[in-house]
């Protein structure tokens, strides 16, 4: 693997498991829908690097490529461990998928998680995260896998009530199912709900996932949520631009943390439902943006500025979470989940990985 910083963070998901984890793996076929976005960015360049070493015997990656087809995936053209398709999991049947039929786990992720891009094509995130996922249900409830693994949202939690902040996986959430951003937050809901009775009806064995705020190799840098677009200014050298008054509080998941927790989800085993994230620190995008400058100064000798502006798009801040921070006491306890990549060392690490990229 030429970029030696997404080898340390592959390294480092791989150490997050544990031996039996590992071992679940061998001789699994996994199928992956949604593989060439971000996150199937990160599963896919880690099971090239592990996938021998643990043993997986086939790899079935499914994308429709609707953002389209990125250069990296031309790594993966010869390696017998993976086969890449253009699919649509909307419309095409898994049936018709080359060994879909043998896979023991489902990591299903097809679906659009930038704001800017779910709400230009908000039916087809609706009907990725509804139809898709009932497709797939449809395929594998008669067939006997090891795992499920659905991707939903921290967005199901809606804009919570400080109160509910950290919020635990039993908050119900403050959500609009008219807004903006109804398409992505409520499709992930229904999703859940569809998880739930699958695995009751059926005996599924389904995790369920809320990822919050996950950054870092992989993202686009065209993605147009936040540390993409500050990245993408420090590398061209450009001042951070905040198209908001910076007050709001996320924490920031480094996705070689990240990936680890869904890992864990995918091998749990039984139906359940997991926040993954990381508890702190809870920032303003302000101060995000003033780590990423400080990260910029230290790798690319960056001089830029941070200053605000107003977005163009109206409906931009509509709806948008004041802040977002998981209790992930669960994740914990139950999965031995335990991120540790702080977000100033994350910052670091993903503009160290872009700086040995050119296919990103």
């Amino acid at each position: 693997m030429n970029n030696t910083q997404l080898y340390k963070d592959i390294q480092h998901t791989y150490a997050g498991l544990s031996p039996a984890e590992k071992k679940a793996l061998k001789n699994a076929t996994i199928l992956i829908t949604g593989a060439c976005g971000f996150l199937g960015y990160y599963f896919l360049h880690f099971f090239r690097q592990t996938g021998r070493d643990l043993g997986v015997k086939k790899i079935i990656g499914l994308d429709n490529f609707m953002l389209g087809k990125p250069a990296w995936l031309h790594d993966f053209t010869d390696d017998s461990l993976f086969s890449i398709q253009t699919f649509d999991i909307i419309s095409d049947a898994i049936s018709a998928v080359p060994q879909a039929e043998e896979a023991d786990f489902i990591i299903h992720m097809a679906s659009i998680a930038s704001p800017h891009f779910y709400r230009t094509y908000p039916i087809e995130t609706l009907d990725a995260n509804i139809w898709g996922l009932r497709r797939l249900f449809d395929f594998y409830s008669a067939r006997s896998i090891k795992g499920f693994l659905f991707f939903s949202s921290s967005e199901v939690y809606g804009n919570p009530d400080p109160a509910f902040v950290p919020t635990a996986e039993d908050y119900c959430g403050h959500v609009s199912f008219t807004g903006p951003r109804a398409c992505y937050d409520e499709s992930k809901r229904l999703g859940e709900t569809m998880c739930m009775l699958f695995a009751q009806q059926y005996a599924m064995p389904i995790g369920v996932a809320r990822p919050f705020n996950n950054y870092g190799p992989g993202m686009k840098l065209h993605d147009k949520r936040v540390p993409a677009d500050f990245a993408l200014a420090v590398t061209e050298g450009r001042d951070l631009e905040i198209l908001s008054d910076g007050a709001p509080t996320r924490t920031f998941c480094y996705v070689a943390d990240a990936v680890a927790g869904y890992l864990k989800i995918l091998l749990h085993g039984t139906y359940d439902y997991f926040n993954i994230g990381i508890e702190t620190p809870e920032i303003s995008i302000r101060t995000l943006a003033e780590i990423y400058a400080k990260a910029g100064q230290s790798l690319l000798k960056y001089k830029g500025s941070v200053r605000y502006a107003a977005s163009a798009d109206r409906h931009y801040l509509t709806d948008n979470p004041q802040r977002r921070c998981p209790d992930i006491t669960k994740a914990k306890n139950i999965l031995g989940y335990n991120p540790t990549i702080t977000v100033e060392e994350g910052v670091t690490r993903f503009l160290q990985f872009i700086c040995e990229s050119d296919k990103i």
